[in-house]
């Protein structure tokens, strides 16, 4: 009897052991996800101030995607134009920001962002003090417009350095344009840099005009009221002259403190179409130059004739868009968008550079 009971007990104990380890790894796991769960929402509180400040409020969006957390108001043109963040249910040690262009929304960047987030990075996507609105006729004539900006960059960065361990700061246009400017003004938390047609440099007719004496007050007369709605409802129709200006400043800005012997000395990516017109390429070859890398610069050769908005615009994108054709002149250069022919290609590259982090 003896020697039955103890064969019996020692049966019993491997059953225990488990049922015992694994009600502590339900309990860790538990743990970890409860954990998890109030850090995720005090980082989406953090981003939501920043836009109920700026817009004096912010309501409950319309709609919702799994790991998307979207920050809303009336007052924008659509949910399509609103700041989001892509977040894992256990938050990623690696985080990126993407800053969109110039009377671009984060509508535009909703492509790159998706593939950092399936390569393992949460991702914030801020929208741009003056942009996304119904009216914005007395935010884009700001004359702290380009300040507000970097001042809204310099709070989403000091939000995503409290994320993760890894950060890499990227945009399109100005977005790119004003990444690299916060890094030369604060590099220590920057592990990476990212350009999708950086706006390095503008056209020639462009950069000569902001040259003119007393010109950003000009370009407040010609620019009038500015209109917000068009053909593509995520973006505005036009530029704005003196916001135009603003960028230029930046410019001037990052290129001064190249001259000043100021250099990039983490990896580099840049994605840029030879064709394009509106911020030629020599801007971002400017770049790399003052650049220690490595660098990773996928360039679209002209023969593509691919336009400076389309870089960062695949098939999905386009659909998702529907465009107006008919509030355009379809003659007209770049007037109608169109996909990036290689963007898969770009999306590769791309890939292949976040590994190394």
């Amino acid at each position: 009897m003896h020697s039955k009971f103890a064969l019996a007990k020692l049966s019993i104990l491997p059953v225990v052991l488990f049922s015992v380890l694994a009600s502590a790894l339900l309990v860790s796991t538990a743990n970890a996800a409860n954990t998890s769960v109030p850090e995720t929402q005090s980082t989406q509180a953090r981003f939501a101030e920043f836009y109920s400040q700026e817009w004096g409020g912010t309501q409950r969006c319309k709609s919702s995607k799994l790991h998307r957390y979207t920050v809303c108001a009336n007052l924008l043109r659509n949910e399509g134009n609103a700041p989001f963040m892509l977040q894992h249910d256990t938050p990623s040690k690696k985080v990126a920001v993407l800053i969109h262009g110039l009377s671009d929304s984060p509508f535009f960047m909703r492509e790159i962002a998706n593939i950092l987030f399936n390569e393992g990075y949460d991702v914030i996507v801020p929208l741009l003090p003056g942009h996304g609105l119904r009216d914005a006729d007395g935010a884009m004539a700001d004359s702290d417009l380009a300040e507000r900006w970097q001042a809204h960059v310099d709070d989403v960065i000091a939000l995503a350095d409290d994320m993760g361990d890894t950060l890499i700061v990227g945009g399109f246009s100005t977005g790119g344009a004003l990444a690299v400017d916060q890094y030369l003004d604060a590099s220590d938390n920057i592990d990476g840099l990212m350009l999708f047609s950086g706006a390095l440099a503008l056209s020639e007719n462009a950069e000569s005009m902001s040259r003119i004496w007393g010109i950003k007050w000009v370009a407040k007369l010609v620019d009038g009221s500015y209109i917000t709605h068009g053909p593509n409802p995520f973006k505005y129709p036009n530029v704005a002259g003196f916001a135009g200006l603003e960028l230029m400043d930046i410019i001037d800005k990052i290129r001064d403190d190249f001259e000043n012997g100021k250099r990039i000395e983490i990896p580099l990516f840049a994605a840029h179409s030879q064709a394009d017109a509106t911020t030629p390429i020599h801007g971002v070859e400017h770049v790399m130059e003052n650049s220690a890398g490595p660098n990773t610069f996928f360039v679209i050769d002209a023969s593509y004739e691919l336009c400076h908005a389309d870089l960062v615009v695949n098939t999905t994108m386009l659909h998702d868009i529907k465009f107006n054709k008919v509030m355009v002149n379809e003659e007209e250069e770049c007037a109608v968008p169109k996909a990036n022919p290689l963007f898969s290609t770009m999306s590769l590259m791309l890939k292949s550079y976040i590994q190394q982090f």
